[in-house]
């Protein structure tokens, strides 16, 4: 084959070249894949998650991130951080409103700040729990308190602990159209009945409880499942059996998608804080040093400055 020489390229549009002959057109470019366009992190669009996307990260293999938010400023950084999904947790009660537990957090704490953290948000799909007493009584109960959530707070899920005792709830808030996360493992409202906060699913008898009960909101509808402290193995098998995405938290690597509490991944939580945390900043001391700084310039004079100061 001869080798054209620069001047001899004919032009890539098909022009005649001077020596009257139509070149070919060259190929079009591949448009170049989309898959990273539709990463829920990372990803380009604008709108907001929804279940669907959640979904569709389950079928292409890609793990996401989830965090907890209960205010509108800290979840408009996470949602500028690109974080798809964050959860209203009852967790509020023990870092966010000074409760023991997660047990005495009620509708109306939860209605608010799931409403301040969607209105901190654009892309974000916002999960809020359904606290302790809020949907044990029946599948009414939950769809009462469940609606709630969805027309006063503006969330787009609501997530609820329980296995096969919770599958009824989760049936009739889906077949309503409100989509659900479960949650099974470790199902902190139960600190009462746990005596603590122990690992869950140790031992075959153990283990095949929790994979029935993942089996059964999935069944159910569930869009997604939490696994709290479960031993590794065991969550990747829950994993592996399940076609919607298992969310771990102390839960291994095998799981689809990882949440921490905010508080905690932060290192604004003080004390002890459970093995599966892993601290990203030290938030805690940051805080302290700007509020030293500032109570020392106040006493010592220096602060407002003239720059701080109006004329």
């Amino acid at each position: 084959m001869t080798q054209l020489s620069p001047a001899q390229n004919p032009p890539a549009d098909g022009t005649p070249t001077p020596g009257g002959t139509a070149a070919a057109p060259a190929p079009a470019a591949k448009p170049a894949s989309d898959s990273s366009s539709k990463a829920l992190y990372g990803g380009k669009s604008s709108r907001r998650v929804t279940v669907r996307d959640i979904a569709a990260a389950k079928e292409r293999g890609e793990k996401w991130p989830m965090l907890t938010a209960y205010d509108a400023m800290t979840a408009s950084v996470f949602d500028e951080a690109g974080i798809p999904v964050l959860l209203v947790g009852d967790s509020m009660g023990n870092c966010h409103l000074g409760y023991e537990s997660t047990v005495p957090v009620t509708m109306d704490e939860i209605t608010i700040l799931s409403a301040a953290v969607v209105r901190g948000t654009k892309r974000a799909l916002i999960v809020a729990d359904l606290p302790f007493g809020a949907f044990q009584e029946s599948p009414v109960q939950a769809l009462r308190n469940a609606t709630r959530l969805v027309k006063e707070a503006g969330v787009g899920a609501v997530k609820l602990e329980g296995g096969e005792r919770s599958a009824h709830q989760v049936e009739l808030l889906v077949s309503s159209g409100i989509p659900v996360m479960a949650h099974v493992g470790l199902t902190p409202q139960s600190v009462n009945a746990y005596g603590g906060y122990p690992v869950q699913g140790r031992g075959e008898e153990a283990a095949q409880q929790l994979l029935r009960d993942a089996k059964a909101v999935q069944d159910a509808g569930a869009f997604s499942v939490v696994l709290e402290a479960v031993p590794a193995e065991l969550a990747a098998e829950v994993t592996r059996s399940l076609h919607i995405p298992t969310v771990g938290i102390g839960a291994g690597i095998g799981c689809d998608a990882q949440v921490l509490v905010w508080t905690d991944m932060a290192g604004l939580t003080s004390g002890h804080v459970p093995r599966f945390v892993k601290r990203y900043a030290n938030l805690r001391e940051v805080l302290g040093g700007a509020a030293k700084d500032f109570a020392e310039e106040v006493v010592g004079g220096t602060f407002p400055a003239e720059q701080h100061s109006f004329r």
